[in-house]
Protein backbone atom coordinates (compact mmCIF):
# COMPACT_ATOMS: atom_id res chain seq x y z
CA UNK A 1 0.00 0.00 0.00
CA UNK A 2 2.58 2.30 0.72
CA UNK A 3 4.55 1.67 -2.29
CA UNK A 4 1.33 2.72 -4.53
CA UNK A 5 1.08 5.78 -2.28
CA UNK A 6 4.76 6.43 -3.46
CA UNK A 7 3.96 6.12 -6.94
CA UNK A 8 1.19 8.20 -7.38
CA UNK A 9 3.05 11.30 -5.45
CA UNK A 10 4.54 14.17 -7.85
CA UNK A 11 7.81 15.46 -6.49
CA UNK A 12 9.16 18.95 -7.16
CA UNK A 13 11.96 19.13 -9.94
CA UNK A 14 14.66 20.24 -7.95
CA UNK A 15 14.07 16.64 -5.41
CA UNK A 16 16.79 14.07 -5.99
CA UNK A 17 18.61 11.26 -4.23
CA UNK A 18 21.48 13.64 -3.58
CA UNK A 19 21.49 15.89 -0.70
CA UNK A 20 24.56 18.80 -0.18
CA UNK A 21 24.70 19.65 3.49
CA UNK A 22 26.47 22.87 4.60
CA UNK A 23 27.83 24.16 7.91
CA UNK A 24 28.55 21.03 9.60
CA UNK A 25 31.04 21.06 12.41
CA UNK A 26 34.61 20.40 11.06
CA UNK A 27 35.01 17.54 13.35
CA UNK A 28 32.64 15.29 12.26
CA UNK A 29 32.92 12.38 11.09
CA UNK A 30 31.03 9.80 8.58
CA UNK A 31 30.05 7.32 11.22
CA UNK A 32 28.08 10.71 12.91
CA UNK A 33 27.02 11.67 9.52
CA UNK A 34 25.56 7.76 9.06
CA UNK A 35 23.73 7.77 12.83
CA UNK A 36 21.88 11.76 11.41
CA UNK A 37 21.00 10.76 8.28
CA UNK A 38 20.53 6.87 8.49
CA UNK A 39 17.31 7.37 10.51
CA UNK A 40 16.27 8.52 6.93
CA UNK A 41 16.64 5.51 5.17
CA UNK A 42 19.41 3.39 3.08
CA UNK A 43 22.57 5.76 2.49
CA UNK A 44 24.70 4.81 -0.24
CA UNK A 45 27.35 7.00 0.33
CA UNK A 46 28.21 9.61 2.35
CA UNK A 47 31.41 12.33 1.12
CA UNK A 48 32.64 14.62 4.06
CA UNK A 49 34.64 17.66 2.38
CA UNK A 50 38.15 17.37 3.96
CA UNK A 51 39.89 20.25 2.08
CA UNK A 52 40.18 23.96 3.16
CA UNK A 53 37.30 24.66 0.96
CA UNK A 54 35.15 21.67 1.42
CA UNK A 55 35.21 21.64 4.82
CA UNK A 56 32.00 21.26 6.74
CA UNK A 57 30.28 20.13 3.75
CA UNK A 58 28.96 16.82 2.78
CA UNK A 59 27.40 15.05 -0.27
CA UNK A 60 24.86 12.19 1.48
CA UNK A 61 23.14 9.85 -1.43
CA UNK A 62 20.53 7.95 -0.46
CA UNK A 63 19.07 4.92 -2.05
CA UNK A 64 15.88 6.01 -2.46
CA UNK A 65 14.27 9.51 -3.41
CA UNK A 66 11.77 9.43 -1.15
CA UNK A 67 14.12 8.98 1.60
CA UNK A 68 16.16 11.83 0.65
CA UNK A 69 13.09 14.10 0.68
CA UNK A 70 12.42 13.04 3.96
CA UNK A 71 16.06 13.32 5.50
CA UNK A 72 15.81 17.17 3.92
CA UNK A 73 12.66 18.04 5.22
CA UNK A 74 13.37 17.12 8.83
CA UNK A 75 17.63 17.83 8.61
CA UNK A 76 17.27 21.19 7.45
CA UNK A 77 17.96 23.64 10.82
CA UNK A 78 18.91 20.73 12.39
CA UNK A 79 21.36 21.70 15.16
CA UNK A 80 24.57 19.33 15.29
CA UNK A 81 27.17 20.52 17.86
CA UNK A 82 25.82 24.05 18.05
CA UNK A 83 25.46 24.36 14.04
CA UNK A 84 22.27 24.37 12.05
CA UNK A 85 22.90 22.39 9.70
CA UNK A 86 21.94 23.66 5.90
CA UNK A 87 20.56 20.97 3.79
CA UNK A 88 19.63 21.36 0.34
CA UNK A 89 19.11 19.08 -3.02
CA UNK A 90 22.53 18.77 -5.00
CA UNK A 91 22.14 20.31 -7.79
CA UNK A 92 24.69 19.58 -10.84
CA UNK A 93 24.15 22.92 -13.13
CA UNK A 94 24.86 25.31 -10.10
CA UNK A 95 28.25 22.70 -8.67
CA UNK A 96 29.34 23.04 -12.41
CA UNK A 97 28.81 26.84 -13.52
CA UNK A 98 31.63 27.94 -11.56
CA UNK A 99 34.19 25.41 -13.37
CA UNK A 100 32.41 26.24 -16.59
CA UNK A 101 33.25 30.32 -16.11
CA UNK A 102 36.68 29.46 -15.56
CA UNK A 103 36.85 27.28 -18.92
CA UNK A 104 35.31 29.82 -20.96
CA UNK A 105 37.91 32.65 -19.83
CA UNK A 106 40.88 30.35 -20.46
CA UNK A 107 39.13 29.45 -23.51
CA UNK A 108 38.79 33.22 -24.58
CA UNK A 109 42.18 34.11 -23.36
CA UNK A 110 43.73 31.22 -25.78
CA UNK A 111 41.85 32.59 -28.62
CA UNK A 112 42.81 35.90 -27.87
CA UNK A 113 46.45 35.25 -27.86
CA UNK A 114 46.12 32.98 -30.78
CA UNK A 115 44.31 35.85 -33.07
CA UNK A 116 46.66 38.62 -31.54
CA UNK A 117 44.02 40.36 -30.14
CA UNK A 118 44.07 42.23 -26.49
CA UNK A 119 42.03 44.54 -24.23
CA UNK A 120 43.71 47.83 -24.30
CA UNK A 121 42.80 50.59 -27.34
Amino acid sequence: MAMQRRQNVRLPPEVNRILYVRNLPYKITAEEMYDIFGKYGAIRQIRVGNTTETKGTAYVVYEDIFDAKNACDHLSGFNVCNRYLVVLYYQANRAFKKMDQTKKKDELERLKAKYGLNDKK
